[in-house]
Order: C-alpha cells, then structure tokens, then sequence
C-alpha cells in the first residue's frame, strides 16, 4: 500500500510532525513492502536541516527523518516553502529531495491513502 504523509507544522515546538513520523515508521515496520512517502511544507521544510542538535534523551526529527529514508521511503520538500524560509538545497539532509505541488499532485493520485499533518 502506498502512504503518504503531508507534514505542515514545525519540527519543533509541537508534536505534529514528531508523531506523524512515529506514524510512518509504524507504517513501515507494519508493511515492509508498503512505500512511504513524507512531504515537508510550510514550515515542516525546517525538518529536513541538517546537522541538527539536540538535548540528550528529546527526539531529533533529522534521525526520524533519516530512518523513513533507510526504510525505503521518500522525503520530499516543497521548494516554494524552501525559499520563502531561505532554505537551500544545501542546508537540507542527504535524502531529502526539492520537490514541487505538480510532484505533490502525483504522488496524492499514485497513494492509497494520504494523511495530513
């Protein structure tokens, strides 16, 4: 099955993002032939920085980010979002791909379900 999971809301600061990435890895590990794909707007663009540093024992979106990728998802970003935020490409995590709304479309018509976050 294939899943797809639109984030919008910061890394930090509330949980959204934080548990629809619990999410996808309970999709994973559940349907190991299933494909995941995440797709970061708004300010969830901000999840995809790399080198990020956080408190010893709080959870670090960029590792989440990094397990959906080694399970054999995607992460996308929306560009727009990127730049209004002063994101390069450069300034994101290994994995983490520009995207745009045209490959958003597809990828909402290609899944069985989609879940917005």
């Amino acid at each position: 099955m294939k899943s797809l999971l639109i984030l919008n809301g910061p890394p930090y600061g509330d949980e959204r993002t934080y548990n629809a990435l619990r999410l996808a890895h309970a999709l994973q590990k559940g349907d190991p032939e299933g494909e995941i794909t995440v797709f970061l707007m708004a300010d969830a663009a901000l999840a995809a920085k790399s080198d990020q540093k956080t408190p010893e024992g709080y959870y670090n979106i960029e590792r989440m980010l990094r397990r959906v990728l080694a399970g054999g998802g995607k992460v996308l970003l929306c560009g727009t979002c990127m730049d209004a935020r002063g994101l390069q490409d450069s300034d994101m995590m290994e994995g983490a791909s520009r995207s745009t709304m045209d490959q958003l479309a597809r990828e909402t018509i290609a899944s069985d379900r989609t879940l917005v976050f």
